[in-house]
């Protein structure tokens, strides 16, 4: 079996797959103080509750954008697993371009989830991502990655205002009854969710005016993933497809295209 890791600075998602099946996905919260023998315990205990053990895992590919926990995971796929793991970055031949001007700046989070989008909707594409920065990512119809933009996340911006204002509290993350708030809490959650509606849709406007080689927006596929994905797609119509799974399909996809050179 397959075991695949997207280590994000919020969370960690795993995925065990049997050939193309995702059979099991689990999430726990990202604390770089962690050891490595405490995240084996953790695996271990997930492993162990859907009744397979570290001996079942066959191979690792992962990608990270926390740095100190890179070298854990791959130490802990060493010792616990037996296997070296496969670290997904920029020079891997993965059969794309990243047409921008500075390749190795490109995140593998970025690299996973273009390539699992292109693989599983076509292009061209724009790929959002609502996590701890909300990011979209430009594909082309060939699958190339073109550049994007990065805006503070949902939960920053909240965070940023409450602790800049003191009478100010933090507050729920869902859409108020109207953008028009008649009590703080309403007038908070829409300047916060509308107007990172807002901000959503002026980019997916703009970065559609500015893929190369299209006649229409319709051509277009608007995807989204990440933590906040499912409360932001009901409020943004432009976005056609939600896929939470995005990320670990998209290291699936990749170990797929370059498994030969594992044997």
């Amino acid at each position: 079996m397959l075991l695949a890791l997207d280590i994000s600075n919020t969370n960690i998602k795993f995925g065990l797959y049997d050939q193309e099946v995702m059979k099991h996905r689990w999430v726990v919260s990202t604390a770089r103080q962690r050891t490595t023998d405490e995240y084996a315990m953790v695996l271990n205990d997930l492993l162990r509750h859907a009744g397979y053990t570290f001996t079942d895992i066959e191979d690792i590919i992962m990608s990270s954008v926390v740095p100190p926990l890179t070298p854990v995971f791959q130490d802990l796929a060493t010792r616990y697993c037996n296997r070296e793991a496969l670290v997904v970055n920029h020079m891997l031949d993965l059969g794309i371009k990243l047409l921008v001007d500075n390749p190795w700046e490109v995140g593998s989070d970025r690299i996973m989830t273009i390539i699992a989008a292109h693989h599983l909707y076509g292009g061209p594409a724009i790929v959002i991502a609502f996590s701890t920065a909300t990011t979209f990512d430009v594909v082309s119809a060939e699958g190339d990655f073109l550049g994007g933009a990065i805006a503070p996340g949902l939960a920053i911006s909240a965070e940023a205002l409450s602790s800049a204002a003191s009478q100010l509290y933090r507050v729920n993350m869902t859409p108020p009854r109207s953008a028009l708030g008649k009590n703080t809490i309403e007038n908070m959650q829409s300047g916060i969710i509308y107007g990172h509606v807002g901000l959503v849709q002026g980019l997916i406007s703009r970065l559609c005016r500015e893929i190369p080689d299209v006649t229409s927006e319709s051509e277009i596929k608007i995807i989204a993933h990440g933590g906040m994905a499912q409360q932001m797609a009901p409020i943004i119509p432009e976005i056609q497809y939600v896929n939470q799974y995005l990320p670990l399909e998209g290291l699936r996809i990749i170990y797929n295209r370059i498994r030969h050179y594992r044997k």
